[in-house]
């Protein structure tokens, strides 16, 4: 598997339903996904945005291959190196060893779920999981937004008590990264200026993503609205995502 995938993106419909399914308004679910990946859920290669873990990688195979590959299997959490490419070069060197186990220890798409809870984002496995958070966003926002309802966090979201929410999707270091403090900022400048324009959003991630498509020229033979509001510096959403944990 290459990890290269349709890579459609997120659409109004796509973020509306995901947002009914845990009952909160769009820009609360938006507020989460600005914060786990900068808004964007794919890489310009049209690989999905991720991030390898090697601790869980560690203990989902028993530290087997800890010593001989120190890089991607072992303790402590942290070892990411930059964003981006270099995590599925840690991917594939973790693929090699055991590749369920490395696709269950990585955090995939906009919502940064972890290949081992594919079961509760709605997927049969990881592997599921994987390729279809490949095929789009609208995808990725609907395993996130499973994900939540089926672990219960999605009350926090309704309550807006991002402390709670934080330490529940970020775990229990979240105030190292003042995770729950990133989310309030988030939500706030959504309250200001508004959700993204999607349209556009789609048009600069039709434009950055490789490999033109069929489906991609379509797009945009027909985004001059979009390409209008994108040159007019209206937010898209979108920009380079930093790694926050630690």
């Amino acid at each position: 598997m290459t990890f290269i995938g349709a890579a459609h993106p997120l659409n109004s419909d796509g973020l509306t339903a995901a947002a009914a399914h845990i009952d909160v308004e769009p820009a609360v679910l938006w507020s989460v996904v600005t914060v786990e990946t900068a808004g964007c859920g794919f890489l310009p290669d049209r690989r999905p945005t991720i991030l390898y873990e090697r601790h869980i990688f560690s203990n989902r195979t028993d530290g087997r291959f800890d010593a001989a590959h120190p890089g991607i299997s072992g303790h402590p959490a942290g070892g990411y190196g930059p964003s981006g490419a270099h995590q599925y070069e840690r991917l594939e060197e973790a693929v090699a060893c055991d590749r369920l186990a490395a696709l269950e220890s990585a955090s995939w798409g906009l919502g940064q779920i972890m290949g081992f809870n594919a079961g509760l984002a709605g997927f049969r496995d990881a592997e599921d999981m994987v390729s279809q958070m490949m095929q789009g966003e609208n995808e990725q926002i609907r395993g996130m937004a499973s994900f939540m309802r089926a672990s219960g966090m999605h009350v926090h979201l309704q309550r807006r008590d991002w402390t709670a929410f934080a330490r529940h999707y970020n775990g229990p270091a979240f105030a190292n990264n003042r995770y729950h403090e990133k989310l309030a900022a988030a939500h706030s400048s959504l309250s200001v200026k508004g959700l993204p324009d999607l349209e556009a959003r789609a048009v600069q991630l039709l434009l950055t993503t490789t490999a033109s498509t069929p489906a991609k020229s379509m797009a945009l033979s027909a985004s001059g609205l979009a390409l209008q509001s994108l040159r007019s510096g209206r937010s898209t959403g979108c920009r380079k995502r930093k790694i926050t944990r630690i």
